[in-house]
C-alpha cells in the first residue's frame, strides 16, 4: 500500500518569507507610484502623447520581449553569482532612462530593449539568489514571466490583476514554449509557441510600458526625471521577481496548492 505523502508545515522563517512575498506582489501598482511622482493622474501623461503612440509601444514591447527571450536562452546561467545586484541594475536602467526622457517616444525602440535586457539580468540574479537554477529552460521562462506580473491584460477584468490568476493565464503558454525550446534549443520568432508566449507577455508588460512612457511625456519629467521613472520601472519588476521566486522556492518544497492556500489566507 502506498504511503500518503508527508505534508510538512512551513517553518516560521518560511511563513515570514511567504508574507514578504505577498507584500511585494500585492503592493500599490506602478501607475500609482508614478502618480505620486508626477503629482497628477497618469492619464494626463497619456493625453500628451503623440498620435500613434499605442502602436509604437506595442511594437517596441514585443521586440524587447523577443530580444529578452533570445538573451535568456542563449546566455542566462553561464555565470555563478550568489548575491543579486539590484542597486547596480537600477543604476544601469536609470542611466538608459535619461535617453527616453530627453528624446521621448522616438527613443523607445532603442531604450526599451536595453532596459528590458538589464532588468532580465536583475530578475535572473534574484532567481539565483532564491536558490533556482537559471541554466534550466523552465527557470529562464519563469524569469520572463515576471514581466507579466503587475500589469493587467486589456482583456482582464479588475479581479484578474492578481498574481495567481496571471500565472494561471500564462501556464499553458509558458509550458508549450518550454517544450518547444527543449526540443529546438533556440528561439525561432515565427514558431507558434514563441508567438503565443510573446503576445501573452506583451499584453501585460505593455500596460506598464505605456504607463512609463506616459509619465515621461509630462513636461516636468524631462531627461533627469526619465532616469527616475526608469529606476521605479526596474524596482517594480525587482519586487515582482523577489516575490515570485520566493513563492516558487516554497512551492518546490511544499507544493503549489498548499503555498497558494496559505498565501490567500495571509493578511498583509
Amino acid at each position: 500500500m502506498n504511503k500518503p505523502p508527508v505534508i510538512r508545515a512551513l517553518s516560521r522563517a518560511e511563513m515570514h518569507d511567504l508574507e514578504h512575498a505577498k507584500s511585494l506582489l500585492e503592493h500599490p501598482g506602478f501607475a500609482m507610484r508614478l502618480t505620486e511622482l508626477i503629482g497628477s493622474p497618469i492619464e494626463k501623461g497619456f493625453a500628451l502623447l503623440p498620435r500613434g503612440w499605442n502602436e509604437a509601444v506595442n511594437k517596441a514591447t514585443r521586440a524587447a520581449l523577443l530580444r529578452a527571450l533570445q538573451v535568456a536562452i542563449a546566455t542566462l546561467g553561464r555565470r555563478n553569482r550568489r548575491r543579486s545586484r539590484e542597486f547596480f541594475h537600477k543604476v544601469l536602467v536609470g542611466t538608459s532612462g535619461g535617453i527616453g526622457g530627453a528624446f521621448g517616444l522616438a527613443a523607445l525602440p532603442v531604450e526599451l530593449p536595453v532596459s528590458t535586457a538589464i532588468m532580465l539580468r536583475s530578475i535572473a540574479d534574484i532567481a539565483r539568489s532564491e536558490g533556482h537554477d537559471i541554466s534550466q529552460i523552465k527557470t529562464k521562462l519563469e524569469c520572463l514571466e515576471v514581466f507579466a506580473l503587475g500589469g493587467r491584460s486589456t482583456s482582464d477584468d479588475a479581479a484578474e490583476g492578481a498574481y495567481w490568476v496571471t500565472r494561471a493565464a500564462l501556464g499553458k503558454t509558458v509550458s508549450d514554449a518550454a517544450t518547444y525550446l527543449a526540443q529546438k534549443g533556440a528561439v525561432k520568432e515565427t514558431a507558434p509557441a514563441i508567438v503565443r508566449l510573446i503576445n501573452e507577455l506583451a499584453s501585460r508588460f505593455g500596460v506598464i510600458v505605456s504607463e512609463e512612457v506616459a509619465a515621461k511625456a509630462v513636461p516636468i519629467i524631462g531627461a533627469a526625471g526619465g532616469g527616475i521613472v526608469n529606476v521605479m520601472f526596474i524596482a517594480h519588476f525587482q519586487d515582482m521577481a523577489r516575490g515570485h521566486f520566493i513563492i516558487k522556492r516554497l512551492e518546490a518544497r511544499h507544493g503549489t496548492d498548499r503555498v497558494r492556500a496559505l498565501y490567500q489566507d495571509l493578511r498583509v
